[in-house]
């Protein structure tokens, strides 16, 4: 994965062309942004974001103006290890469209406890700061994006 970082303001990534860092704000995900150093236009990244806090998940959540895909998982888990290329399918796929992250479970446990997650992989679609779906077990990536799609669609609108 990337060098690419959250924090309380929004997505933190390093321009390609220049090296400087430069933020997606949460409220703005699905807006244009161009470098602030040499104007080159950026993209949202287009491959799953490991999220290394609670508060980090909770502020992307809540405030993206685009839905998120979360894979709840853990690296003992076969079937997550599994569903790994299909999400990067999809984070590319998807890229400016929807923002695709992994959960830790053996790490961020309180997330699994909070969103009831009894099982792993666990795929769950969120769209305004609320869960609007969710699945469990190992899926391809074109079933995964079927999971995204309605939320995706109402975020296009």
């Amino acid at each position: 994965m990337a060098e690419i970082v959250l924090d309380d303001r929004g997505i933190v990534t390093t321009c390609p062309a220049c090296g400087q860092k430069n933020r997606f704000v949460y409220e703005r995900l699905g807006d244009p942004v161009r470098c602030g150093k040499c104007k080159a236009p950026l993209q949202l990244p287009a491959e799953p974001i490991e999220m290394a806090s609670t508060a980090d998940f909770d502020r992307l959540v809540s405030r993206s103006s685009l839905p998120v895909l979360v894979d709840y998982w853990a690296p003992w888990c076969g079937p997550c290890r599994m569903v790994a290329p299909e999400l990067k399918k999809v984070a590319a796929r998807r890229a400016g469209r929807a923002i695709v992250v992994k959960v830790n479970t053996d790490v961020l446990s309180d997330l699994g406890q909070r969103f009831g997650i009894r099982s792993i992989p666990t795929l769950a679609v969120f769209a305004d700061g609320r869960e609007v779906s969710r699945v469990s077990g190992a899926r391809a990536a074109e079933d995964i994006e079927a999971l995204l799609d309605p939320a995706t669609l109402k975020s296009e609108v």
